[in-house]
């Protein structure tokens, strides 16, 4: 990770840790990336998460189960573009980001001022290969924004 996303990554940790305003369900944006599905998956669920078969092999199913418990969305990107163009809908007004830390950190950057928490995803088999997120952080992270406690 260069210095710089670090730092982005740094700065917006110490931001939430002082911002503690609440958000709504329906103002909360989930957002993962497809690289969280299993490769060898035989749902496509690149254009409606909901596709998903929640075998329990990937986090995809987790994070559908997240969103059905708190009444959140959740979207799933192939790519930053597309996270930037989901994050920019005015009805977002906070976001829990799982992606590797270059994404994380750009995104952040380019949604300024909407709060995100960024979780970086954890990469087994390299970058954007079966990729796995700690569900604990996820769900910590939407307690947080929800104002809620476990």
């Amino acid at each position: 990770m260069s210095a710089l996303h670090s730092l982005i990554l740094g700065l917006n940790r110490l931001r939430n840790r002082f911002h503690n305003g609440r958000v709504r369900p329906a103002n909360l944006l989930l957002l993962v990336p497809h690289c969280l599905q299993r490769c060898t998956c035989e749902s496509n669920i690149t254009q409606d998460i909901d596709r998903c078969n929640r075998c329990g092999r990937c986090n995809v199913a987790d994070m559908l189960q997240l969103r059905d418990e708190f009444g959140i969305r959740c979207h799933l990107v192939s790519g930053g573009r597309e996270a930037i163009a989901v994050v920019r809908d005015p009805a977002v007004k906070a976001v829990v980001a799982v992606a590797c830390e270059k994404e994380l950190a750009d995104g952040i950057r380019a949604v300024i001022p909407k709060r995100v928490v960024a979780i970086p995803n954890e990469r087994p088999n390299g970058p954007c290969k079966n990729t796995r997120v700690d569900i604990g952080a996820v769900r910590a992270a939407i307690l947080d924004l929800l104002g809620t406690s476990a």
